[in-house]
């Protein structure tokens, strides 16, 4: 069915389901905790891929299973520091200062000068995003947001090394059963039984697909029929969506700064997506 709609499309779906997802995780914040969000979250995600997918671990050997358990924890640590920012940040501005480690591993992969231009823009971007000086962003936060965003760039990598040990989405089914464990005590110690009261677990099940199961399949599509380049470029537009996400699920108007400093970044990430060579 989906092999009818245009690959840009599906990308694009494929971002508004992860932010719109984040934004509707967002509002259980209140009643779980960013913790107990994140728990509930990566265990539903881990349950749907896990039933999709149906990996068997024996079938693959000590090595390969290493990989699965840096992967896991890559993972859970991602997912629970970015919840922990998200407390006291707007989406747009998370995602936005998390994008840099993906935009990392671009520009440090590319052997041109001018991505160093791209990396002074998104830089600039970051800067006005952080405020210093000002009160918008504070240190445990940036700190929180900061290790989000190594574990996006080290997911990344690690993701690649994955891609060449294990068949279709086994690898990223097992190593999220695995990431379950990251937010494991925290989010019970947080949440509680209110993990459990109905309303969440169907709120947690409805996050967990928007945002795992839906973009992974969507993107995994997409990527069959697009080059690695565009698909950069199409990618680039993720702090925008979920800027998007944040004003109309959440309410969250942001101001003249932040919205060009988004701008930077989204631009930065275009720029470096669109001169690196596709992938043979």
């Amino acid at each position: 069915m989906t092999d009818r709609v245009p690959p840009f499309a599906l990308v694009l779906a494929g971002i508004a389901s992860v932010q719109f997802g984040a934004a509707l995780a967002r509002t259980m914040f209140d009643d779980l905790g960013a913790a107990g969000t994140s728990l509930i979250r990566v265990f539903f995600a881990a349950v749907v891929l896990m039933l999709v997918f149906r990996p068997d671990p024996r079938r693959y050997d000590l090595n390969a299973l290493r990989w699965v358990l840096v992967f896991g924890v890559t993972l859970g640590l991602m997912n629970l520091t970015f919840y922990l920012a998200l407390g006291r940040l707007d989406l747009g501005v998370a995602v936005t200062i998390e994008f840099i480690g993906p935009l990392a591993v671009a520009v440090f992969g590319s052997r041109r000068r001018l991505d160093l231009v791209w990396a002074a823009l998104a830089a600039v971007g970051i800067v006005l995003l952080a405020n210093p000086g000002g009160a918008s962003l504070d240190t445990l936060r940036l700190v929180y947001i900061l290790i989000a965003a190594a574990c996006w760039a080290a997911y990344i990598l690690i993701a690649k090394r994955a891609g060449r040990l294990f068949p279709g989405a086994d690898g990223v089914a097992m190593a999220m059963v695995i990431a379950v464990l990251i937010p494991l005590v925290p989010g019970i110690a947080e949440a509680g039984t209110t993990l459990l009261e109905p309303q969440w677990l169907a709120l947690g099940c409805a996050v967990g697909i928007l945002s795992s199961a839906i973009p992974y399949s969507l993107e995994t599509e997409a990527l069959r029929r697009i080059p690695a380049n565009v698909f950069g470029v199409l990618m680039s537009m993720e702090p925008a969506v979920a800027a998007l996400a944040g004003f109309v699920v959440l309410g969250q108007d942001l101001g003249a700064r932040e919205l060009v400093a988004i701008g930077l970044v989204v631009a930065a990430s275009a720029g470096v997506s669109i001169v690196t060579p596709p992938e043979a």
